[in-house]
């Protein structure tokens, strides 16, 4: 089955839900899921919509240009998505292992719907992993610079035609001009003290300043660092007993399983970023 999904957002108005939802039933096309939110504190309207497409009668082109009319009509920013175009996802990595196994793990599975042509480094530690996985892996040392690196790194991303960015524990921070070439699509992840416990070693300040709970936040990178629209947290509670050892070990299952769910949320088309926060719709199988 081939799918369309469209995400859509505008200022809340009436009939809105009932010309979308008209707009796919005149063309005879299956509505497979639909979900909406009104935001009455914005006065802003959000929607994902989900149809069967593999008996279409149009071109995908005519689709989208009809549906811009509507878009037209109502305002609406909008984006569509085909099921049968996957989304090109590279891996950027320094030491740490954790999400990135996660990840290739969970891409081989099937969990997450994309491809992974390339993983890219700073550092040459985590080569053996990309090699376990048959992943080409391209290491960037900062020896020459940050701005040369980068545009080493960018040069890459271009060339393999990539959709997606996932910082997995990568320890640099990206330029303002990297992160608007890929606005929306790059996701980071990190543990959720911040702003508290910036830089080295958190879990030992935490574990120092006695938290009680730690936890994970995967958002997409903007300018301001660690500041841009959330997608996905998790929080865990702790106590006295843990040792900063232990502390650590439970951030890193944290930092994986709420990674995962980020990409895994943008992969499936359920996120739409409004100003600097999100909407993520649920999913409905």
């Amino acid at each position: 089955m081939i799918k369309a999904v469209f995400l859509i957002q505008c200022p809340d108005s009436k009939g809105i839900l009932a010309a979308i939802t008209e707009f796919f039933s005149k063309r005879d096309f299956n509505i497979l899921h639909c979900q909406q939110h009104t935001d009455s504190y914005e006065q802003h309207f959000f929607m994902r919509i989900e149809v069967d497409a593999s008996d279409m009668k149009t071109s995908r082109k005519a689709l989208e240009d009809e549906f811009s009319t509507l878009a037209e009509r109502f305002k609406l920013d909008w984006s569509c998505y085909w099921s049968d175009k996957k989304t090109r996802m590279a891996i950027l990595v320094s030491k740490t292992a954790h999400c990135l196994y996660d990840l290739l793990a969970r891409q081989l599975e099937g969990e997450l719907d994309a491809e992974i042509p390339l993983i890219i480094s700073n550092h040459p530690d985590l080569e053996r992993v990309a090699n376990q996985f048959r992943i080409p892996f391209y290491c960037f040392p900062m020896d020459e610079g940050k701005e040369k690196q980068e545009e080493k790194v960018r040069a890459l991303l271009r060339k393999f035609d990539i959709d997606l960015v996932v910082l997995a524990r990568y320890m640099q921070i990206l330029s303002g001009s990297f992160i608007d070439e890929w606005k929306g699509k790059i996701i980071n992840i990190h543990h959720a003290f911040l702003p508290a416990f910036q830089g080295a070693n958190p879990y030992l300040r935490a574990y120092e300043r006695g938290v009680k709970m730690i936890g994970a936040t995967a958002h997409y990178a903007s300018e301001d660092l660690d500041q841009g629209p959330i997608i996905e947290q998790d929080v865990i509670r702790v106590n006295h007993e843990l040792t900063p050892a232990g502390l650590k070990e439970i951030g890193k299952d944290s930092e994986k399983r709420v990674l995962a769910a980020a990409v895994k949320a943008h992969l499936e088309h359920r996120v739409i970023i409004y100003k600097n926060r999100t909407i993520v719709f649920s999913v409905e199988r």
